[in-house]
């Protein structure tokens, strides 16, 4: 009950429009009047933390609220406002999380700056992707100074609560309700903390105490305006009041084209209360320089004093400012130092004088002391590509390579630092290439042996750049080959070496293989100091047995260099080979060639013959084309010129569309004799194709209508083509032809005035070509007929005159 009574006074001190004061809502009774979107967030915030106090849900506060005569539409709303953000638990009494602060953003396009881009510093501020925006997220700065338009979020929690977003007036006031105005503009947040703490705690007794905590941070920030002189873009700016000098100069897009990068000025109430020197942060990110900004305030950026450019072998050239006092030094640390590839002894600078150019060597001991002028170009060289101290030693030693050199090395030292000869040095020559003073090269000989018995003769003295070259015995050995080909896994050219037999050669070839036969011929070169005329063969040829089962020959025959080694197959060795019989046969499928001379009757019989349903006049063999046939026809010349094409297409018919040649057969001359001339040999890969009877004729090509008509006995040739309404436009009837079922094909043929028709047979097909295009003749080529035939009958009468 006390619940109850509980809710139904906080219902009606809250559920009031809000334009009436606050001790007016307790005597408020009636709801049916109030509107929620009315309601401010303090209003909600005081409505959830006074159900946590009461340990209710607004869900629970709902029959109450109904009763005093509150729309459902309104109570649904409040419901919404009062659980959005929470999840509908329970509203936390705790001291809430501070909300991120609001800003208007403050945007400047970036140009990349791409005149002054050598200027150290300048990619600082033409750079999109880099600013200086102040961080909103983190905590309030405790020396932040407010003023008119900042936020504060004031916040009671524990026994007693208040939460307000309060804004700082124009006259720097806040206003807090039942405290009363409290003037905090020119004070930090420290300082309006405890400020705002004392007045509050005149109205709330528990804060005094202890018992209620006060929370007072920043909430929108203000935008304050700064001035800047001599930047990329000058002029007025409205930043955030949490923003620095940097953020500001960004903005701005830093220093203009003279302007000075180390000696800023930010000028507050017209005192230069700071001065900026770019370099600190960027050598060093020293970043004590960057301070806050405040209104008015004005950043003056003057013109350069002094500047150099630092070309060549530096890890960051580029053009620097430089102040009163600096040194090479100090601009060469802006610069990062030299690269590794710089001569560091001194350099080169190239000055201006009032009159015309000067160039001053700077030695190394001189760069701390040495102050550069503004307009100096400092140049840094390569080092020479070229050693002061090197020699190489190369061929049969243990570690060839490069190494120092030092005054008095000799021929052996160089060769005990490279650990000593191989085994198959040659040691009765060694050789040194010079370089002679003018550049050029010289060769200089010693007698290896007698250098490492440390012969004064022969252990001869070193200079720089020596290159000592110390031969192999295997260095003047030609290499030789043996060959071994024929029935081996592995046939090729192999390396030959001392003792080397057929055995171990065909071990390394892999072995025979299965179609070895047991002879062997080895053909090797005949050598002679004289030549033999009487002796016309060019090698001598052994024939040697050899048992292939197990790889071995009844004589270990030895090898000498460049033999050719022939391994013979065996005289009856072949697989069998298979042919493929399909269509109207009882066991289609593949069958072995079991005769050299298997024909088509003896194929198709073990097929078991033909069926009922089998076309006897359609019997044909497919036989694939081979890559010889097309070699063949490529080798083929037919005369046409270069420029005609039928030969290319002949060969690309072949190669891309033809797969294989038809042979029509006669099915019943075969039966009748089996040694006709249509029996014919198989070869491998044949394909016996047997047509399935088909009573119909298939017309096709340039027709009115693709179709097959049913066949009819004594039908002629016209008859099937009128069928299927005639030729098309583009059709020849005197060329159409017919292709039978065994793949024959023939033609209507034409003699004087007569013409005779091919028969037509089940299952056949009539095929009519396209007309070739004809090339009419124009008016003018018509003309020029006539005139020529004009010319000619003049002529003729003319002469029989």
């Amino acid at each position: 009950m006390k619940k109850i009574v509980t809710a139904i006074v906080l219902l009606i001190a809250l559920f009031q429009s809000t334009t009436i004061q606050a001790q007016d809502l307790l005597k408020k009774t009636d709801l049916s009047t109030l509107n929620v979107d009315n309601l401010s967030a303090n209003d909600i915030a005081k409505l959830k933390s006074q159900l946590q106090a009461n340990n209710m849900t607004i869900e629970q506060a709902e029959p109450i609220a109904l009763s005093k005569g509150m729309a459902a539409a309104e109570f649904a709303k409040l419901k919404q406002r009062v659980q959005s953000g929470n999840n509908n638990a329970p509203v936390n009494t705790t001291k809430e999380k501070e909300s991120f602060r609001k800003q208007d953003p403050i945007v400047n396009p970036k140009i990349k700056d791409s005149v002054n881009s050598l200027i150290f510093g300048s990619e600082l501020f033409d750079n999109p992707s880099l600013n200086f925006e102040p961080n909103l997220k983190l905590a309030t700065p405790v020396n932040y100074t407010l003023g008119p338009s900042d936020e504060l979020q004031v916040s009671l929690y524990g026994v007693q609560e208040f939460n307000a977003s309060i804004p700082v007036s124009a006259e720097g006031k806040i206003s807090i309700q039942y405290v009363g105005d409290i003037l905090v503009s020119g004070m930090t947040i420290e300082a309006a903390t405890q400020k705002i703490k004392s007045a509050m705690s005149r109205v709330y007794s528990t804060l005094a105490s202890g018992q209620s905590q006060l929370s007072v941070t920043l909430g929108s920030i203000r935008t304050i305006k700064v001035t800047i002189i001599g930047g990329k873009q000058p002029g007025n700016y409205s930043v955030s009041s949490l923003a620095t000098v940097y953020n500001a100069l960004h903005l701005a897009g830093g220093p203009g084209k003279n302007g000075s990068y180390r000696n800023i000025e930010l000028i507050r109430n017209n005192k230069v209360v700071a001065k900026i020197d770019l370099y600190k942060f960027l050598v060093n990110g020293d970043q004590s320089a960057n301070v806050g900004l405040k209104d008015n305030d004005v950043i003056r950026i003057p013109a350069y004093s002094q500047r150099v450019t630092m070309e060549g072998e530096l890890k960051r050239p580029g053009i620097f400012e430089l102040k009163t006092g600096e040194t090479f030094a100090d601009v060469l640390a802006f610069a990062s130092g030299f690269n590794e590839s710089a001569y560091t002894a001194s350099v080169s600078i190239v000055q201006k004088t009032g009159k015309e150019f000067k160039v001053q060597d700077v030695s190394e001991k001189e760069f701390k002391t040495y102050q550069p002028k503004s307009g100096d170009v400092i140049k840094v060289t390569k080092i020479l590509n070229r050693f002061e101290n090197r020699i190489k030693i190369q061929g049969a030693v243990f570690r060839p390579d490069f190494y120092s050199f030092t005054e008095g090395m000799k021929v052996s030292d160089v060769i005990a630092r490279a650990e000593g000869l191989k085994e198959d040095a040659y040691s009765k020559r060694g050789t040194i290439i010079r370089l002679k003073s003018d550049l050029t090269n010289e060769i200089v000989n010693f007698d290896l042996a007698k250098a490492l018995q440390r012969d004064p003769k022969e252990d001869i003295l070193l200079k720089r750049e020596d290159i000592i070259t110390i031969y192999s015995i295997l260095d003047f050995r030609e290499e030789f080959k043996v060959t071994i080909d024929g029935e081996v896994k592995k046939p090729a050219e192999y390396n030959y070496f001392d003792n080397l037999t057929l055995n171990d050669l065909i071990v390394q070839a892999g072995g025979l293989t299965g179609s070895a036969s047991k002879r062997v011929e080895v053909a090797r070169m005949i050598t002679s100091e004289e030549i033999d005329t009487t002796n016309p063969n060019k090698a001598e040829l052994f024939a040697i047995e050899i048992s292939p089962e197990s790889n071995e020959q009844a004589k270990n025959f030895q090898l000498k260099p460049f033999d050719i080694v022939s391994i013979r197959k065996m005289a009856v060795y072949e697989k069998p080979e298979m042919v493929t019989v399909s269509g109207a046969v009882p066991y289609a499928g593949k069958y072995a060639l079991v005769s050299k001379k298997s024909k088509v009757y003896d194929i198709i019989q073990r097929a078991g013959g033909l069926t009922d349903i089998a076309n006897i006049e359609g019997v044909k063999i497919k036989r694939p084309i081979k890559a010889s046939q097309i070699e063949d026809i490529q080798n083929v010349n037919v005369n046409l010129g270069k420029k005609d094409s039928i030969q290319s297409k002949l060969e690309k018919k072949f190669k891309e569309e033809v797969k294989f040649a038809v042979i029509p057969l006669d099915w019943k001359a075969i039966v009748k004799n089996q040694n006709n001339r249509a029996n014919v040999t198989l070869f491998p890969g044949d394909e016996i194709e047997v047509a399935i009877f088909n009573e119909g004729v298939k017309v096709a090509g340039n027709v009115l209508l693709t179709s097959e008509i049913p066949y009819k006995d004594g039908r002629s040739f016209g008859y099937y083509l009128d069928a299927v309404g005639g030729v098309d436009a583009k059709g020849w009837r005197r060329k159409a032809y017919i292709i039978y079922p065994n793949g024959k094909a023939a033609v209507t043929n034409s003699f004087l005035f007569f013409r005779s028709s091919p028969q037509v047979k089940p299952g056949s097909q009539i095929i009519v070509p396209e007309k070739p295009e004809v090339r009419k003749m124009s008016t003018g080529e018509w003309v020029g007929i006539g005139s020529v035939i004009s010319s000619l009958a003049l002529l003729i009468i003319t002469a029989f005159k």
